[in-house]
């Protein structure tokens, strides 16, 4: 007969020992990502609460009434659930959106994706004239910012016809804010300047590739005297 306090002491001891902490994943107003540990159990009069395990501290709060869902509240902390939803108010001014278990889905506007730090320049060259390139003819690119040469490239044609591909990488931090991209370029062989051009290309604000087709002009030979 003397157990029956210690038994009934032990009854609500026991129901709170076995009592599962369930891992809520939430983001607040700001975007930033956090996650609470929330139990669910009930008081020794028997009414329900949520307990939010935090690493240093535990919350206790008693289930009141609610139009929808289900409602804890211990003066300003409020938590309310829906299924695997929750929506945490810590008192302070703070909002919490939870989900049980996976990340929840943010309500913030995505970040904007960074510039690139690099622009690739890419496209062909080419020319009207009906004539075949010698077979030692080079093609010379230059990509300059103002009087500073970005990039220098030198092809070996080897006979190739136009058009002719090229590309080239860029580093934006050589380029100066109001700078504009140029594009020289040139094929010599058989001892002489054959062909020659120069084009304003656009500088991206994106970081994607800035495709050029190069028409290149007929260098004409001087007139003998």
């Amino acid at each position: 007969m003397k157990l029956c306090p210690l038994i009934a002491l032990l009854i609500p001891l026991c129901a709170f020992a076995s009592d599962e902490r369930i891992a809520y994943s939430c983001d607040n107003e700001k975007g930033s990502a956090s996650h609470i540990d929330i139990s669910f159990s009930a008081d020794i009069s028997g009414r329900p609460q949520a307990t939010l395990h935090f690493a240093d501290e535990a919350v206790v709060l008693p289930q009141v009434p609610a139009a929808s869902g289900t409602l804890y509240r211990s003066g300003d902390i409020r938590l309310h659930s829906r299924g695997d939803e929750a929506i945490f108010e810590d008192g302070k001014g703070n909002l919490r959106r939870c989900h049980r278990g996976n990340p929840p889905v943010s309500h913030q506007p995505a970040p904007p994706a960074a510039t690139s730090s690099f622009i690739d320049v890419a496209g062909s060259v080419t020319y009207l004239s009906r004539i075949a390139l010698p077979p030692d003819a080079v093609l010379d690119l230059r990509i300059h910012a103002g009087r500073r040469t970005l990039v220098e490239q030198r092809y070996d044609l080897n006979g190739a016809q136009v058009p002719i591909p090229f590309s080239a990488t860029v580093d934006r931090d050589l380029i100066g804010k109001k700078q504009q991209l140029a594009i020289s370029a040139r094929i010599t062989g058989g001892g002489r300047l054959l062909f020659v051009s120069h084009k304003a290309i656009p500088t991206p604000l994106n970081g994607q590739a800035v495709p050029v087709k190069l028409r290149m002009n007929k260098v004409s030979r001087p007139h003998g005297r």
